[in-house]
């Protein structure tokens, strides 16, 4: 299919490159053009004449922009938003979580990872990495939805092993343009020794980095410590486990030898300020992490702890936290929270083709509706998106090339109250 999306403000989110006023061509599920448009020198005019296009889109004068990419979530806890809700920690998780999450089916991960794909659409989200269990049938739902997704290896003492993990991650590397799978176990705390080192030796194997829930809680590092001597961090490293880098959800509680470790590596930290701050686990430094130059992302974390899995909210508490933990409203400015939750979540997720808007890449991207009270006046429009934007924002998600979300309608194989219905059944079953 080929669209072609024209007078529109374009945030490209490549270094050093300006909002810019132009068009944007999308061939099949690349995109082939971006620049100023007709009467501009880079117009190619006459490859224009010859082209039939399916779909002109007059941008209005609203922003062209990459997707945002939650690089960390569990999508299918859908189904206890609300449910489990101002409660300590460890009685929201044995008393509420893991009882009903044992009486999930795979049907039921279908459904509820299907709703959820509903809400990223319409958050502008275009690709999720997530750590779930049933992964057979979450990727069925994304496949079917059109929506991309990372799986995370989630293999711990109570589930999977590293034979399984290295299955999954050759099967769902193979399976599926819109699907991938990176290595990675639930967390040191849940994780063995001996696992843990096999998990670390599959990854030199294949060259590849390894994912994990790292320095969450305050209780989680003091545990390590009573365990090994040393932190979370610093024991996955003594392991070998990040020789091809990775990187870690949350990270909240982190020293400095922490962080060290992980600017060498060259990982990634993928914050989660809303699910950190509901559940009281603290505030992670990431201020400190990008003035050493650790690369960040953004993730909602699942809905349980979450509830809403909106990027507009990450990044205003990615910004705003991190100013209320410095005592300095300079902290954390706009433009990287931006760049955090788009092209630094498609480096975490190993995305390459997904993080900005050029030839060649996929077109994975989204429109912002300018023409809304809060953004106006244009002063900012970086400022603006992070500062005061919103899901009503979203005038439009595509993903490779396909329309699923536009003027609050979605474009999937399914209604979404059938959707709705479905998950509806699911959690009177498990909450009888």
């Amino acid at each position: 299919m080929n669209t072609r999306i024209y007078n529109a403000k374009i945030l490209t989110m490549e270094e050093g490159k300006d909002i810019f006023e132009g068009e944007l061509w999308v061939f099949d599920d690349r995109i082939a053009y971006v620049g100023a448009g007709k009467g501009s020198q880079d117009f190619p005019a006459d490859q224009y004449a010859s082209i039939k296009w399916d779909r002109e889109i007059d941008g209005a004068g609203n922003l062209l922009m990459p997707g945002f990419k939650n690089a960390h979530t569990h999508s299918a806890m859908t189904f206890l938003r609300s449910l489990a809700d101002d409660l300590p920690l460890q009685d929201w998780l044995e008393r509420q979580v893991f009882p009903r999450e044992a009486k999930l089916t795979a049907d039921d991960v279908y459904w509820l990872s299907k709703l959820a794909f509903l809400e990223y659409l319409t958050s502008g989200i275009t690709a999720c990495f997530d750590m779930y269990m049933e992964p057979e049938a979450f990727v069925k739902a994304s496949i079917e939805t059109g929506f991309r997704s990372v799986l995370c290896g989630r293999i711990n003492d109570f589930g999977g092993n590293v034979q399984t993990l290295e299955e999954e991650y050759m099967q769902y590397n193979q399976v599926h343009p819109l699907i991938s799978y990176q290595l990675g176990f639930h967390g040191e705390y849940t994780t063995c020794k001996s696992m843990l080192k096999d998990v670390a030796k599959l990854a030199r194997k294949l060259k590849a980095p390894v994912y994990t829930h790292n320095s969450e809680t305050a209780a989680e590092v003091a545990g390590c410590i009573e365990r090994y001597g040393v932190t979370p961090t610093v024991f996955l490293e003594s392991l070998g486990m990040f020789e091809y880098g990775g990187g870690g959800f949350h990270c909240v509680h982190v020293s400095k030898g922490d962080m060290e470790i992980f600017r060498n590596h060259h990982m990634w930290v993928v914050t989660n300020p809303g699910s950190n701050m509901k559940l009281a686990s603290g505030i992670a430094p990431l201020a400190a992490m990008a003035e050493m130059g650790i690369s960040l992302a953004i993730g909602t974390d699942g809905p349980a702890s979450n509830n809403c899995l909106d990027m507009f909210k990450e990044m205003a508490l990615m910004t705003g936290l991190q100013k209320l933990k410095r005592k300095d409203s300079a902290a954390m400015p706009a433009d990287l929270v931006l760049k955090a939750a788009t092209t630094g979540g498609a480096g975490a997720m190993c995305l390459p083709d997904c993080d900005v808007l050029a030839e060649g890449k996929q077109a994975d991207l989204i429109l912002i509706d300018l023409q809304r009270p809060n953004m106006q006046p244009i002063n900012d429009l970086v400022k603006n998106l992070v500062y005061s934007g919103s899901k009503d924002n979203v005038a439009l998600t595509m993903i490779a090339g396909k329309i699923l979300y536009e003027d609050r309608k979605f474009y999937i194989d399914e209604d979404p109250n059938m959707i709705y219905r479905q998950c509806a059944r699911i959690v009177e079953r498990i909450c009888a």
